[in-house]
């Protein structure tokens, strides 16, 4: 897994940038958010986060310019129905901030204004993520599951063990949230247990 890359703008449109890494070149996927901030820099050294997706037919990097975004885009094709495609819109329609409140304050009219979103879509959103996304005690944005390391090995275990993702993720969070995991081979024990 790539977790992001430096290098020189070679082309920048608003869906996509190429970057030339010491000669070869890397199309990226962007959201109009990474595309307005990356507007603003410099062509040279320029980092963006990364996240890959491979599909039978493509292998896809997707750009991003905060880390923030990026684990939003990795929430964001978590829940069921909706895809890399749909995420990178719905992030660039809306600030990560922004799309975290509306989750949090369950807002499915904002949601539902975004394009490709219906009334069941934002219902989804807010059920699936929103015990995903919190705040701490200085009020700080944090996502309580995403920088979980254990969780995302364990996570890549059973995927590559052929259980689906929803399922799986799951899971993991019901066994996370009972607070007896001490491992990563802990963890995947316990979920094969499960599953």
């Amino acid at each position: 897994m790539y977790e992001y890359i430096i290098g020189n703008i070679v082309e920048l449109k608003p869906t996509y940038v190429v970057i030339d890494h010491h000669g070869l070149a890397y199309r990226i996927e962007i959201s109009l958010q990474t595309f307005s901030h990356l507007q603003k820099l410099s062509t040279d050294n320029v980092q963006v986060f990364l996240y890959q997706i491979v599909r039978e037919d493509a292998q896809l990097l997707f750009g991003f310019s905060t880390k923030k975004e990026r684990e939003f885009f990795k929430l964001l094709i978590s829940v069921s129905g909706i895809g890399p495609n749909t995420s990178r819109t719905i992030l660039s329609a809306t600030s990560p901030e922004e799309l975290q409140n509306y989750i949090q304050q369950a807002k499915i009219a904002e949601l539902k204004n975004i394009k490709g979103i219906g009334q069941k879509t934002a219902e989804r959103l807010v059920v699936e993520l929103r015990d995903k996304i919190g705040k701490s005690s200085d009020g700080e944005d944090f996502f309580i599951h995403s920088h979980n390391t254990i969780k995302d090995e364990a996570l890549s275990a059973l995927l590559m063990l052929g259980f689906s993702k929803n399922t799986a993720d799951k899971t993991l969070d019901k066994i996370i949230q009972s607070g007896t995991v001490i491992s990563t081979e802990e963890l995947i024990k316990q979920a094969l247990k499960l599953m």
